[in-house]
């Protein structure tokens, strides 16, 4: 059973008037991030590939497009605050990828980076985005990397948070260790009680209001994290610094200042390989920069689209 409400077609489901926004409407109030009284949220699906995808529509077309591609084991709703400040001058799409959130689960088992890009691609397409602007966290990072030195003219610019061609292999591991604990439950404080452990720079006020988002519920009570566990992780073996010398478009990096995923130096080394790149790094958070805090990273992407604008 689905804990969050979602759109369960292809017509767009108006979140406006939801609990849920009302719920992260509070998160923003907590952390004073300014938004769009009247903003338009949508849930919507569609199909691409042979396979169904959920996102998130955040405010007016006619506007700038953005495209938010989640990290692993997370989903579109990780982007929620990021989306609601942002929607009140951009359109805001936050895509499910495979087997996360409320997307389908590959029948092929196919969690491969080259799957996720060909789906974002298609997405693009099939939305009729315009070069948009891409943010990618983590996994969903190594999606937009991939992506834009595939298709060079995909992207107007890049936001990439706390990944690049050279991760640390202890900071992985210890995130993979995190999944493979987190599987199932039969208490959610217990998940609770995990996930405060394990990321120490969100409340747990906004760990409860979240959660909805990353669990489901068995048929006899019982809790299971909302993706698909048959997914093998992908090595990040084909991209290098090299392939990132090659992207036309401006980038910003952004590192959690904690973070145990993309190192200091190696992010330097990130930032300089890139022709237009800019590094930041925001204190008081660790690898899920966006999250941990919100209005660091908010300002440091507002400016970086300031400059584009």
């Amino acid at each position: 059973m689905y804990l969050n409400e979602f759109a369960q077609g292809l017509t767009a489901h108006d979140m406006a008037p939801s609990a849920e926004l009302a719920s992260l409407l509070q998160s923003a109030a907590d952390l004073g991030l300014a938004h769009d009284p009247a903003v338009r949220y949508h849930s919507r699906q569609t199909v691409v590939r042979g396979q169904r995808f959920h996102f998130l529509e955040w405010g007016q077309p006619g506007r700038p497009q953005i495209l938010l591609l989640h990290g692993g084991n997370q989903s579109a709703h990780s982007w929620d605050l990021v989306s609601l400040h942002l929607a009140d001058r951009y359109h805001v799409f936050a895509l499910d990828q495979r087997g996360h959130g409320d997307s389908e689960w590959s029948r092929e088992i196919d969690y491969s980076i080259d799957a996720m890009v060909a789906d974002a691609s298609a997405f693009i397409a099939d939305q009729q985005l315009d070069r948009p602007i891409v943010f990618g966290h983590s996994m969903g990072g190594r999606v937009t990397l991939t992506l834009a030195v595939q298709q060079p003219d995909v992207a107007r610019a890049l936001v990439i948070v706390d990944v690049g061609p050279e991760i640390s292999r202890e900071g992985a591991k210890t995130i993979q260790n995190f999944v493979v604990r987190n599987i199932e439950f039969d208490d959610l404080e217990v998940f609770l009680d995990n996930v405060e452990k394990y990321d120490p720079f969100r409340t747990r006020a906004h760990m409860e209001r979240t959660m909805k988002y990353n669990i489901l519920q068995r048929a006899d009570g019982t809790y299971m994290s909302k993706v698909d566990h048959r997914r093998i992780p992908q090595p990040n073996r084909d991209l290098t610094l090299d392939h990132v010398r090659t992207l036309p478009c401006p980038v910003l990096v952004v590192r959690g200042a904690e973070s145990n995923i993309l190192e200091a130096d190696a992010a330097v080394r990130f930032a300089d390989a890139l022709p237009h790149g800019t590094l930041v790094t925001i204190e008081r958070c660790g690898h899920n920069v966006h999250s941990g805090n919100t209005a660091g990273f908010l300002d440091a992407v507002t400016s970086f689209l300031d400059e584009l604008s």
